[in-house]
């Protein structure tokens, strides 16, 4: 990240994808013990999955797939996003993958609960440490969208041995400098973070959800496919995603790149800034991942944000790749 130029313009494309208004191997020996499963809950609707039967504040899980899976797959969504954003994927994969989707508390309806207040990634991706100990999972393939991309490489990073593979979807592990000047650091982004968060979390409903609907419609360039984010994020704990952007600000995973012992796969996008080339985005993400130089980095062209509803196919085939 050599200019403010390419930093200005990262800011412009990731800081609502982060996730807020203002963004062939054998797998048999992956697949552990079936989870135990739960009703879904009777105030939600009926969306023909199970929910595994896990005591959390943090979230709660849909679980899709076969008796007998060649492995299991954990999807974890952005910010405000529900686990439908891996509808498509999932119809993909549960014919021979246990497919679980994670649905964050307070994001798409949920009720906040443990996220009511406080840091929200750092804690949801410890207890998805204990939901694969306890489901019984062997080392099961995670990918993680935007925010769900953070959770990830904390995952990846602080748990190694419970990760199979890891596939980051457009997000870098420090989002925090988008923020400042060259050099930027957790500490030096901070106020920033703190005055983004009051901002966010004091901004009346209305005018707070406009800005988040026109963010979101820069993101997803398939017109037709926004219903089902814009309605995600009209359900969403406003204090909840104002908390958990501004931990997304404020946590730099650089350093904790290197305990990733997972394969891991990036997926992103060129930033939907005129002034940014190609070469520039390579570099920015080279950069941003340059202590896991074993991450096999890929860009999506004709895509935005949304990478799984722009370009399904090509996500899919990325993602059966990724597994195989």
């Amino acid at each position: 990240m050599k200019t403010m130029t390419a930093l200005a313009a990262l800011a412009g494309a990731l800081a609502f994808a982060a996730a807020a208004p203002a963004f062939a191997q054998d797998h048999g020996d992956h697949a552990g013990h079936a989870p135990t499963l739960a009703p879904a809950p009777a105030a939600g609707h009926d969306h023909g999955h199970a929910h595994a039967a896990f005591e959390s504040g943090r979230f709660h899980v849909r679980v899709d797939g076969p008796e007998h899976p060649v492995g299991d797959v954990i999807l974890i969504p952005g910010l405000s996003s529900s686990p439908e954003v891996w509808d498509g994927l999932t119809q993909q994969l549960k014919g021979r993958y246990r497919v679980h989707r994670i649905h964050i508390q307070g994001f798409a309806g949920a009720p906040a609960e443990d996220n009511a207040t406080g840091p929200v990634s750092a804690p949801v991706a410890e207890d998805l440490a204990r939901y694969i100990a306890e489901q019984g999972l062997n080392k099961p393939a995670v990918i993680g969208h935007s925010m769900g991309g953070t959770i990830g490489m904390m995952l990846g990073a602080r748990h190694p041995d419970s990760v199979g593979k890891l596939m980051v979807v457009d997000m870098i592990p420090f989002m925090g400098a988008m923020f400042g000047t060259p050099g930027a650091t957790a500490e030096s982004v901070t106020p920033m973070a703190d005055q983004i968060y009051t901002a966010m979390s004091a901004t009346p409903r209305e005018q707070y959800q406009q800005q988040a609907d026109a963010q979101i419609a820069a993101m997803i360039n398939t017109e037709s496919l926004r219903a089902g984010p814009l309605e995600d994020s009209r359900n969403s704990d406003q204090a909840v995603s104002s908390s958990a952007y501004r931990e997304l600000i404020v946590t730099d995973l650089r350093p904790e790149l290197a305990r990733i012992t997972a394969p891991t796969t990036v997926l992103y996008v060129k930033f939907n800034d005129p002034r940014m080339t190609n070469d520039m985005v390579d570099g920015i993400y080279r950069a941003s991942f340059a202590d896991l130089p074993s991450a096999t980095l890929t860009r999506i062209d004709d895509s935005a944000h949304f990478i799984m509803l722009d370009q399904p196919a090509r996500f899919a085939a990325e993602v059966n790749a990724f597994l195989e």
